[in-house]
């Protein structure tokens, strides 16, 4: 068992049941910011979990499916430019966290999520936890959810929105994709309260 997994169990042992709660594409020009949370079935230990941004694209994709598979329990939601260009993606994504663990059909007991932000209505369920990612088995977990559920988003965006190169960059600020934002505007999944890079 990995060192994620030992520290999940004890988090369990010693605090009953728990999500693990990350996010994908908060960084990112375009597309929604994406929450997931996922409650793990410790009998059923799931090889190779670890911070998404670790793992090739196609052992995520074979993780996704075995989570989806195997966690006694999952949520995915998504937040949206609009919401995010009104509120401000810190917030966009304080309301992902709390609508990822309010959307749990099992109502765990409290929830760890990876970084330093909490929505103020889950502080009394929850801890938020630095790279916790890399330490917990839950939370790299549903690092992996958010992630490849954003990117199966972002290169359907490739296909309605071809000229800006969503499916190589999923999104994020490359120097491609700012050059595309200079040569054809924004389009309607762009952030327009971010800064677009110059090129």
């Amino acid at each position: 068992m990995t060192n994620l997994y030992q520290n999940d169990i004890k988090h369990l042992t010693e605090n009953g049941v728990f999500a693990g709660i990350d996010e994908a594409g908060r960084g990112a020009l375009a597309g929604p910011v994406v929450i997931a949370a996922v409650v793990l079935d410790y009998n059923k230990i799931i090889e190779g979990l670890n911070d998404s941004k670790q793992l090739s694209p196609k052992k995520r994709e074979i993780l996704f499916q075995q989570i989806v598979e195997l966690a006694l329990d999952y949520s995915i939601v998504e937040i949206g430019p609009d919401y995010i260009d009104k509120h401000n993606i810190l917030q966009a994504t304080l309301l992902g966290f709390k609508k990822a663990f309010l959307q749990l059909k099992s109502k765990p007991e409290h929830c760890l999520i990876d970084g330093k932000d909490i929505h103020k209505d889950l502080k009394p369920y929850a801890k938020a936890i630095i790279k916790g990612d890399q330490l917990y088995a839950a939370i790299a977990a549903a690092s992996i959810l958010a992630k490849v559920h954003r990117d199966k988003l972002m290169l359907a965006y490739d296909e309605k929105y071809p000229e800006y190169g969503f499916a190589s960059h999923k999104g994020y600020g490359t120097a491609f994709h700012s050059k595309r934002i200079h040569s054809f505007g924004l389009s309607p999944i762009h952030r327009k309260s971010f800064k677009v890079p110059e090129v």
